[in-house]
C-alpha cells in the first residue's frame, strides 16, 4: 500500500490541477439511414459531428442518449466503445437506435416532409483522459430540417 501512495497522490494532484474541460460543441448530423423497417419498431442510424474546443485530446468511453422529435420520444441510443476525441478538432459519434414506430407516426408528416422539427437530445457521455473518466450531461435542443426522401 505504501508503494501505491505516491502514485495515488500524483493522480489526485493531476486531476485537481487540471481545469475543467469545455463542453463539446454540436456541429451537425449526416448519414441518416433506416437500417431496418418494421411496423412496431425500426432501426435508424446517423453520425453526429462534434467539435472539441479543448487544447487536449480525450476519449469517449460510452454514451446514453434519448432522442426526442417535437417532444415525443423517438428512441434511445447506447454506445459502449472507445472513441478518440482529437484536440481542437471535429470528431464523429455514430448513433444507432431503435424507433418505436407509434411515436414516429405522431410526427411522420412534419418529419418526413422536410419541415422544421424540434430535435432534443438528452443523456450522458462518459469522457476522460488517461483512464480517468467523468460523466458529462447532454442537453441539446434545436430546430432541424431533415428528410428521408
Amino acid at each position: 500500500m505504501k508503494k501505491l501512495m505516491p502514485f495515488i497522490f500524483l493522480i489526485i494532484t493531476i486531476i485537481l490541477s487540471c481545469s475543467s474541460p469545455k463542453e463539446l460543441e454540436y456541429k451537425n448530423f449526416h448519414n441518416l439511414s433506416v437500417e431496418s423497417l418494421g411496423f412496431n419498431q425500426s432501426t435508424v442510424s446517423l453520425d453526429i459531428d462534434y467539435y472539441n474546443p479543448n487544447n487536449f485530446g480525450m476519449q469517449l468511453r460510452n454514451s446514453d442518449l434519448d432522442i426526442f422529435i417535437n417532444g415525443n420520444l423517438l428512441g434511445h441510443s447506447s454506445l459502449d466503445s472507445l472513441i478518440r476525441i482529437p484536440r481542437r478538432d471535429t470528431f464523429t459519434l455514430p448513433v444507432k437506435f431503435a424507433v418505436n414506430m407509434q411515436n414516429l407516426y405522431k410526427n411522420a408528416f412534419s418529419t418526413l416532409s422536410g419541415k422544421e422539427v424540434m430535435v432534443k437530445l438528452t443523456g450522458k457521455l462518459r469522457i476522460g483522459k488517461a483512464n480517468v473518466f467523468m460523466i458529462f450531461p447532454v442537453n441539446y435542443e434545436a430546430k432541424e430540417t431533415f428528410s428521408l426522401f
